[in-house]
């Protein structure tokens, strides 16, 4: 795999900063032209630094107001349990993250709903499903203080 240079290093972030930038736009703020500005996106894209491209939507625009984080114990931690719950819980579109972490609980899910009454359900009819959980502790976001998916590069 090839090491970045500078301007693949520049591109990476224009692209994090807005993804729908044309390659039109990123070469002007570089002072190149198109076709090496195309050529080093799909190279990026090509050696898996470019993942993908997503649009973020404005949750509160959409009804997804309640953000909770929530720990998540298991009582037994078998190579299967483990595998069985990250199985599961990738089925469930209210959780839009999940971490296997190390400390006091074995995973940490971010999970965005409308309100506390479908998070109660999400927890009673989805969450409680899954065998083996030991234990669930819930925090619930007041307010966004910093939101970025943006790394510093």
């Amino acid at each position: 795999m090839e090491e970045l240079d500078d301007l693949d290093v520049t591109i990476l972030r224009l692209l994090q900063e807005n993804a729908h930038y044309t390659n039109k736009e990123i070469a002007a703020r570089l002072g190149m032209t198109i076709t090496p500005v195309y050529e080093r996106i799909k190279r990026l894209e090509n050696q898996g630094y470019i993942k993908k491209y997503i649009t973020l939507l404005d949750k509160e625009k959409i009804g997804k107001t309640l953000t909770s984080f929530c720990s998540v114990s298991l009582r037994h931690h078998t190579k299967d349990n483990v595998e069985q719950f990250e199985k599961e819980i990738q089925q469930f579109n209210e959780v839009q993250e999940c971490y296997h972490v190390a400390g006091a609980t074995d995973f940490l899910l971010k999970v965005t709903v409308k309100n506390m009454s479908e998070y109660h359900d999400f927890v009673r009819n989805k969450l409680s499903t899954i065998e083996n959980i030991g234990n669930l502790n819930s925090s619930f976001v007041l307010n966004e203080i910093k939101y970025t998916l943006a790394y510093d590069i």
